[in-house]
């Protein structure tokens, strides 16, 4: 019975690593084109990039500028199990409701005043948790949970997330419920919303932005 329930607990272990990034099994393992994929061709530049502001010009008057792992932005993060994102928010600007299904994410106020907050499983009866951050403020969103942050303040706003995975992923709530291609049937958003079909012929109908 010992045997059989260190097993489960192994196999349960193994399951739930797996379901994160690998870690890697050298120093580094820099994204590469196929003609100059010589680790020996590594150099510094391959471990840096440079950020500039994100254009904020749009409908939720926000902007997430992503460093990803690619052979033309941050080649270096490749397996590394990290990766970054610098939001800029105009004023009143949002971050839309969304979640990150690979990481969780800790953010910090370089500039201005952000309301932020994230909502808890079903199995917590959906909790809503909220901080007002200013300058120097660090927040926590846990993996998987939807969040989001609104600029608050007067003036302009800047955070940067790191988040712990180098392909997190990201799923805006508004775009994946009424932009989904192809779309959802009205009759399964109208029950679930208890809203009239008018009003999701509207929302499928609208030009939903993704700041990500």
């Amino acid at each position: 019975m010992v045997v059989c329930l260190l097993v489960a607990i192994l196999a349960l272990t193994s399951s739930v690593v797996s379901a994160y990034d690998p870690s890697p099994l050298q120093d580094f393992c820099v994204a590469a084109k196929e003609k100059d994929g010589d680790p020996k061709l590594v150099k510094p530049e391959d471990f840096f990039l440079h950020v500039e502001p994100g254009n904020t010009d749009n409908p939720n008057n926000a902007q997430v500028t992503p460093v990803s792992v690619s052979v033309d932005q941050l080649p270096g993060l490749n397996t590394l199990g990290i990766s970054l994102a610098r939001i800029d928010f105009a004023p009143k600007g949002i971050n839309p409701p969304h979640t990150h299904p690979r990481a969780s994410e800790i953010l910090i106020v370089l500039e201005g005043t952000l309301y932020v907050g994230f909502v808890t499983s079903n199995q917590d009866r959906n909790r809503l948790f909220t901080k007002v951050l200013n300058k120097g403020d660090v927040f926590v969103f846990p993996i998987g949970l939807i969040h989001f942050q609104l600029n608050v303040g007067y003036g302009n706003a800047v955070a940067i997330a790191a988040l712990g995975s180098q392909n997190a992923g990201t799923i805006t709530i508004a775009n994946a419920l009424f932009k989904a291609n192809p779309p959802i049937s009205p009759e399964v958003l109208t029950k679930a919303f208890q809203v009239d079909q008018k009003l999701i012929d509207d929302l499928q109908k609208k030009s939903w932005y993704d700041t990500n």
